[in-house]
């Protein structure tokens, strides 16, 4: 099964859906890997690509109730609701003026309590503290709800953000596009149509934006390449996405707390299979606050040449039972890249390299000493 797609690649044709429910049916996992990694190679050699970025979320008050997000407060004033003075969320940037992010990624709930100019002000307010900061803010879901609650057009939201600062869009909110799935797991926010709509309106406008897919959950094999091919179908249209980014499902503090989260394997096929079946998108990212750490390493020779950046203060994943850290350092995510064997390659949002640094030798893991006997012996031998 697998050594015919393999030939299909090899003549530069195009996977179709069954080629992609069979990719994520194979078992031969090692193999899927292999070939991922091979067209990775060929688009970006041993590059790794990360950013230093800052993740700011404004409110977690939200209309909407999603069944998987453990982020969201339904009303002001509930447990747990916050939403930032403008001026606290510009705190988060002044705070780290010694060493700047170039991006601030900003998503939040869709908050029916607050004006338009609140959003409007908050990009200005980060400009005004640094004009060279890329902003790359709000979902296609918080879009289609200023676009609805403010009584405006896409495009005319669009416009409005854009002259307030607006740089590029995240990728969030895609969740799965079936309507089998997503009318169970998040039936009262946009529908997976209009989410294509916002982001086929923004790459119009000019504005490169991401892509994502909440995996692991209630979705089957087809469903995902459903939600693979309609991506794709929207590239091929427009151009403008600059990467893919699968999501793992987690559940802790949310509605369906009862279903296991994917394990390493699945997020490894789902990385690879995005790899080969998206051929349209030059870049799948690795995203390790979903994957942790050391699986988005491991991910790095299964297809993703993106490891996210250093994030600082995340907070969506965390609530959601998530192990990973808030934020990993410059130092640390070069670190990951160059023991996976890679070369880091730091860039900007729109994926222009800013410093790349050297790939080394795998270093040999340091001697651990774990009982008193063998410190003794060790003592003696030095």
């Amino acid at each position: 099964m697998l050594s015919e797609i393999v030939r299909k690649i090899d003549r530069g044709e195009r996977l179709d859906v069954a080629d992609g429910l069979a990719l994520f049916e194979t078992r031969d996992l090692l193999g899927l890997f292999a070939l991922a990694d091979r067209l990775k190679e060929a688009r970006h050699g041993d590059r790794v690509y990360f950013n230093r970025n800052l993740r700011v979320e404004v409110t977690n008050v939200c209309e909407a109730s999603c069944l998987f997000c453990s982020f969201a407060k339904l009303e002001e004033g509930h447990p747990g609701a916050r939403t930032l003075a403008l001026e606290e969320a510009w705190r988060e940037l002044e705070q780290r003026l010694d060493d700047p992010p170039t991006e601030i990624h900003i998503v939040n709930g869709l908050h029916p309590g607050l004006p338009f100019s609140y959003y409007e002000d908050l990009l200005r307010g980060f400009k005004r503290i640094a004009p060279e900061v890329h902003l790359k803010c709000f979902t296609a879901v918080e879009l289609h709800f200023f676009a609805r609650h403010y009584g405006m057009r896409h495009a005319e939201v669009l416009d409005r953000l854009v002259s307030a600062g607006l740089g590029s869009l995240p990728g969030g909110g895609a969740e799965i596009f079936h309507p089998e799935v997503r009318e169970r797991i998040c039936a009262d926010k946009a529908t997976a149509d209009e989410w294509l709509e916002v982001h086929r309106i923004a790459h119009r406008l000019g504005l490169r934006s991401n892509a994502t897919m909440l995996y692991g959950h209630i979705e089957t094999f087809a469903h995902r390449v459903d939600h693979l091919a309609r991506l794709r179908a929207l590239q091929d249209e427009t151009g403008g996405f600059q990467a893919f980014i699968p999501l793992a499902f987690h559940p802790d503090g949310n509605g369906m707390r009862n279903l296991p989260a994917p394990t390493a394997m699945d997020d490894l096929r789902t990385l690879a299979v995005s790899r080969l079946f998206l051929d349209s998108f030059d870049h799948v990212k690795a995203y390790w606050v979903s994957l942790g750490p050391d699986v988005a390493q491991i991910a790095l020779a299964c297809g993703a040449d993106d490891i996210d950046g250093t994030i600082v203060h995340e907070t969506i994943y965390s609530a959601a039972g998530s192990s990973s850290p808030s934020g990993l350092t410059k130092a640390e995510l070069v670190r990951l890249i160059q023991e996976a064997g890679r070369r880091p390659v730091e860039r900007d949002t729109l994926y222009r390299v800013l410093e790349e640094h050297p790939r080394v030798a795998v270093p040999e893991a340091s001697v651990k000493v774990r009982d008193r006997k063998a410190r003794r012996h060790l003592d003696v031998l030095v």
